[in-house]
């Protein structure tokens, strides 16, 4: 019996010890019931199940990019009830690039002292918003329609940006910038002058 009480209070000793090393870390980090509470409290766990579907080949060089900001105001039209309304600050880019693995051999021809280059004739590979950026401002009388009256403004909104990038004549900038950045670099790799045409305008060239 000596020997069981003995036991009992080395344990009850043991529990109280560890209780107040476990207080006294709790009250350094400013937070004792923290502390105490330590072992019971609630952790975060995350499953990925992550699946490569695709993998392509990049050939696109980009070339210019422009930068857009559109105050949209998008509206749904009701005939006995008020109209639903949303006001957004949309933020987004059109980006002009060439596709660079579309260039072929007989692309490239060196003739006497020159070398001329026929390029793929540019594209506007990106438009798009940029949705950290853009923000509803106002919605009135939206309800139940709210997700949908912004969903249509920002849809409204990218081909907005695509429209206008073109109008800007992004597609002539990619353009200047290509005949900027490739003429040097591949004057410096052949040692000969480089004329840079593109395949369509070198195709309207010849029937006329």
């Amino acid at each position: 019996m000596r020997l069981i009480g003995f036991i009992f209070r080395v344990t009850v000793l043991v529990f109280l010890f560890i209780g107040a090393v476990t207080v006294w870390k709790g009250v350094q980090s400013g937070n004792w019931l923290t502390g105490w509470f330590a072992v019971s409290s609630d952790r975060e766990r995350a499953v990925h199940t992550l699946v490569l579907e695709e993998m392509s080949a990049m050939g696109k060089l980009e070339l210019v990019k422009y930068h857009f900001k559109d105050v949209v105001e998008q509206e749904i039209v009701k005939q006995w009830f008020p109209n639903a309304k949303a006001v957004l600050i949309v933020q987004g880019e059109a980006i002009g690039c060439i596709d660079l693995s579309l260039i072929l051999p007989g692309d490239i021809a060196a003739g006497g002292d020159t070398v001329v280059v026929q390029l793929p004739e540019p594209e506007l590979c990106v438009f798009k918003i940029d949705h950290s950026r853009s923000k509803v401002y106002n919605t009135e009388y939206a309800f139940l329609e709210e997700g949908a009256l912004i969903d249509r403004a920002f849809k409204q909104a990218e081909v907005k940006i695509k429209e206008s990038a073109l109008e800007m004549g992004i597609l002539e900038q990619t353009k200047e910038n290509a005949r900027k950045i490739l003429v040097p670099l591949l004057e410096k790799t052949s040692g000969k002058p480089v004329v840079v045409q593109f395949q369509m305008s070198a195709r309207l060239e010849k029937l006329r």
